[in-house]
């Protein structure tokens, strides 16, 4: 397997690695050689992983590219989330409190370097923390009460690295690129409560208010306990077994936090952090399909150094994407190259990489819903009155806000729109799905694939009725089991 160093700048990179390459993130993120290539390792040690950063970007496509990443984009974002941190650490704060107990002062800083210390007596604790948070350098701030609590985690570049440590960062460096696994956490199976997050406020829910009393009522004939719980109940997730998201999902919201520390506990999810990471970001998409020979609408990543040519490849109008838009906020169309360089001006400015896709004018789009890889109903969704998505939040009327849906059985899909959504979908894994497909002249393109689709009482369930409920309490059992 190929091995790639990713840095910034790699003639400033110090550290001499056998039989690995080391490239620049602008590097693996635009040459297509990187996007072609079908197996390879990728060491991210950009100094700066920020959300919609060159690193963050350099592993989110490694990802896509089927290229195995450390760290992945969970670690990146987990070590953002302090709340994250703590409650793993819970689980050997006893190795904390004896790795640090005979410290004097009030505060100390633990420097972990590809998972070592320079003092051979914070192995251990430095190992349990990079076993949860796969990052190359990274640095846990403690200060002491009535015990040692976490203060702060941050990332650290080679160049904030003491130079009285460089040697064994060195040492590390080699040890750690010399093996031939790289072990993540295992997680544990558990069993029975299940808690569906909703948030009051979310302004696009994607279960409505008789939705989720359907999902309670059908629960209870299962045997299943559910409770809905908020953004403010973080506290609470343990005493459940599953966890259901029905608010909106992005990296930076409490979903994601939600997600990720059922994950860490062993909580039945519907959905994974890995699903929210990946779905949430058209970058990783557009790469992955593309990867998997799915067709899209023409699509190009644009940054910087080819803004200046994708009109030439996907033509005007064209549509473009931040990477985390969700329910068509953060999607904009340009009529006119003025328009386009204005909103790519403007959207640049937020992240390092956004999308240009085609415009492909059509009446409706597919969604095909999809559990654990099978599909479980079948909608048309109508564009909105006198819009071009199927959401227009500048209606001036909420009746005009969105279109209309017709729920139809799912073996009148054509034949080739269903394959294509089975495709798509275990590119990301089992998982709850939303597949969205045009057809234009004959020829099925996937427009999305959202991880926390619609399940609206009225709607998603107008043909299979309790049956949509049924199915995804069953996925819940299925995974306790």
């Amino acid at each position: 397997m190929n091995k790639y160093i990713v840095v910034n700048q790699p003639e400033k990179w110090n550290f001499s690695i056998e039989n690995i390459t080391v490239i620049s993130s602008q590097e693996y993120l635009t040459n297509p050689t990187f996007s072609l290539l079908k197996k390879a390792r990728i060491f991210n040690l950009c100094k700066d992983y920020s959300y919609q950063s060159k690193g963050y970007y350099v592993s989110l496509l490694a990802e896509a590219r089927g290229h195995l990443a450390i760290p992945t984009v969970k670690n990146i974002v987990d070590l953002k989330n302090l709340k994250l941190v703590r409650i793993v650490s819970d689980e050997f704060d006893d190795v904390i409190q004896q790795s640090l107990k005979n410290i004097k002062s009030r505060e100390f800083t633990l420097s972990i370097y590809f998972g070592q210390n320079v003092a051979l007596k914070y192995k251990e604790l430095s190992s349990l923390f990079y076993k949860h948070f796969q990052v190359p350098f990274f640095q846990v701030k403690f200060s002491h009460n009535t015990k040692w609590n976490i203060q702060s985690v941050r990332v650290v570049s080679e160049s904030e690295i003491p130079e009285e440590h460089l040697e064994s960062v060195h040492e590390f460096a080699n040890q750690y690129f010399a093996k031939k696994r790289y072990d993540t956490p295992k997680l544990i199976k558990s069993d029975f409560d299940l808690a569906i997050l909703v948030n009051p406020n979310d302004p696009a829910p994607p279960s409505n208010v008789k939705a989720i009393r359907k999902f309670i009522d059908i629960a209870e004939k299962m045997n299943i306990y559910a409770e809905i719980i908020e953004p403010k109940d973080l506290s609470r997730l343990s005493s459940f077994d599953a966890l259901f998201i029905r608010q909106s999902t992005e990296v930076n919201n409490e979903a994601y936090a939600f997600a990720r520390k059922a994950q860490q506990e062993g909580i039945a999810i519907i959905d994974y952090p890995d699903a929210i990471l990946k779905c949430c970001n058209k970058v990783y998409m557009t790469e992955a399909l593309n990867n998997a020979n799915i067709a899209t609408p023409k699509t190009v990543i644009v940054h910087k150094d080819n803004r200046n040519n994708v009109i030439q490849e996907v033509g005007l109008p064209c549509v473009l994407k931040a990477p985390d838009s969700t329910f068509s906020f953060g999607v904009k169309k340009a009529k006119t190259e003025d328009e386009y360089n204005s909103l790519v001006n403007e959207m640049l400015k937020e992240s390092d990489l956004i999308i240009a896709q085609e415009f492909c004018p059509s009446d409706y789009d597919w969604r095909i819903g999809i559990i654990d890889d099978k599909p479980f109903y079948a909608c048309k969704y109508y564009m909105a009155k006198g819009h071009w998505q199927i959401y227009n939040w500048k209606a001036k009327k909420k009746n005009d806000q969105d279109g209309d849906a017709d729920c139809l059985p799912i073996e009148e899909v054509p034949k080739k729109v269903l394959d294509m959504a089975l495709k798509s979908s275990r590119l990301i894994g089992k998982g709850l799905y939303g597949i969205d497909i045009k057809v234009v002249n004959n020829k099925p393109m996937v427009i999305e694939i959202n991880d926390n689709p619609n399940i609206d009482f009225g709607v998603e369930d107008l043909h299979y009725g309790d049956l949509v409920y049924t199915k995804i309490l069953n996925a819940f059992k299925n995974r306790l089991d």
